[in-house]
């Protein structure tokens, strides 16, 4: 086995053109052998066929007289005999005067023709197909003709072998170069996917590869290809945003703490209580880049997929718990519906209400709307405030990361703008979606939460 795999060939051209032959050789083979032993077996027909036509000839002519001299080729045969009885021969042809009969062999009872062949000596080397047929004569008396054709050396023997096997090395090699160039211009996309992969890099991603006008298989290898790296693209560009908004994000309250250790030390002869201020604002910094970092390792999870282990989750019932430990600085008004059970983690979709919650207070007048029920095979969680509402062409954009409209920068200028997209991750990560409208209760803005029943079987274990 180990020697097998050492001779298989290493390129699929070659293992293609290596299988094409191993295909074609047994039944080549076959056939070539089958024609050979046609070949043979059509010649000695054909010869005794004329051996038989030529004594039949000459039996017709001696029925009525003798030859007076030798016996004339007939049927383009050369080696004819008149053998009597007795075992002699009475006439002959040429080629054969003086010679001993061409056989023993004779016609059976109630036959009058023998077929034998031989390879006298004398003949140099050639066989004989030997054709007798029995007649009775005036001249000679009851009679056997035998006519003898040679065999050609063309057509049996090693000549046909060679030429047999010569036909078949030319149409294996005819196979093996068809095969080769076949494989080759088939695999010639292959290699320019190949040549544009390797041209990719990191910093280059842009590239796509060339898709072959051929409309086969490699042509949707190339267009999966290509999908797969427009979002390694995407990915990688929302990386980099996401690296530089954090990098930025986490600069701010690190440059003010630094700041105000700076301003105290810097200080020889503080006031009272300066000390204590200063402390106070290390305080809100930090808790302000806790929340930032604790929301950057919840992203990690997402994005990682990391399983929290589910359960079912009674929505209305985490809606009334959350609203009613929760001190709101505008007034919630709960529309709990039945039903609306989904599998998950409670963490997290408690934080998604909590989320979804302070984005509606902090845009709110007066009044937050957070209703529950079930539609179609999902459940369905909104909450509704009546703020001034989200223009429609920045709906999808408060779901990215760190990014915060203007208002909501004014409003919370301490805010790090993950809260919604780490909603929208546990959402999607439960088979589910989030999306922003404007509320037709209120009049401001709507934040809407589809996750799937329960009894779908849905959710996934990863808390949404």
């Amino acid at each position: 086995m180990g020697m097998l795999r050492r001779l298989r060939p290493r390129s699929i051209r070659g293992r293609a053109t290596a299988g094409s032959l191993l295909i074609v050789t047994p039944p080549l083979v076959l056939a070539l052998a089958l024609v050979g032993i046609g070949a043979e077996h059509e010649g000695a027909r054909a010869r005794y066929d004329r051996a038989a036509e030529a004594a039949r000839q000459v039996s017709t002519h001696i029925g009525t007289r003798a030859y007076e001299g030798p016996v004339p080729p007939a049927a383009g045969v050369v080696r004819i005999q008149v053998v009597d009885a007795r075992g002699e021969v009475v006439a002959a042809s040429s080629a054969m005067q003086g010679r001993a009969p061409l056989t023993a062999a004779r016609p059976g009872d109630g036959d009058f023709l023998v077929e034998d062949s031989a390879c006298p000596g004398g003949e140099r080397g050639a066989c004989l197909s030997i054709v007798g047929v029995a007649t009775g004569t005036e001249a000679y008396g009851p009679v056997v003709v035998y006519a003898a054709v040679a065999d050609s050396a063309a057509a049996t023997g090693p000549l046909l072998e060679i030429g047999l096997a010569c036909v078949g090395v030319l149409v294996l090699v005819a196979v093996g170069w068809m095969a080769w160039r076949g494989a080759g211009r088939a695999l010639r996309p292959v290699d320019s996917i190949r040549r544009d992969l390797e041209r990719m890099s990191a910093q280059d991603l842009g590239r796509r590869l060339t898709i072959p006008s051929t409309g086969d298989e490699l042509a949707e290898l190339a267009r999966t290809g290509n999908a797969t790296l427009e979002r390694l693209e995407r990915a990688m560009d929302r990386q980099r945003s996401f690296v530089s908004d954090a990098s930025h994000e986490l600069r701010n309250p690190i440059a003010g703490m630094r700041t105000r250790v700076e301003v105290e030390l810097a200080d020889p002869d503080p006031e009272p209580g300066a000390a204590r201020r200063a402390l106070e604002g290390l305080l809100r910094d930090v808790e302000r880049l806790q929340r930032i970092v604790d929301d950057l390792l919840e992203l990690a999870r997402l994005d990682a997929d990391a399983a929290a282990g589910g359960a079912e989750v009674d929505l209305a019932a985490m809606v009334l718990e959350e609203v009613e430990r929760r001190v709101a600085p505008v007034e919630i008004v709960v529309e709990p519906g039945e039903g609306a059970r989904v599998r998950g983690d409670r963490v997290r979709l408690g934080r998604v209400l909590t989320n979804l919650l302070a984005n509606a207070e902090r845009h709110a007048r007066e009044r937050v709307l957070v209703a529950v029920r079930t539609e179609g095979g999902a459940a369905v969680m909104e909450v509704h405030d009546d703020g001034a509402g989200i223009p429609e062409v920045e709906r999808e954009r408060i779901f990215e990361r760190f990014a915060r409209l203007s208002e909501s920068r004014r409003r919370d200028p301490g805010g790090s703008g993950l809260g919604l997209a780490i909603s929208r991750g546990v959402a999607e990560a439960g088979g589910g979606t989030l999306t922003a409208g404007a509320s037709p209760v209120l009049g401001g803005a709507v934040l809407v939460m589809r996750l799937p029943l329960a009894g779908n079987g849905a959710g996934t274990g990863d808390g949404g």
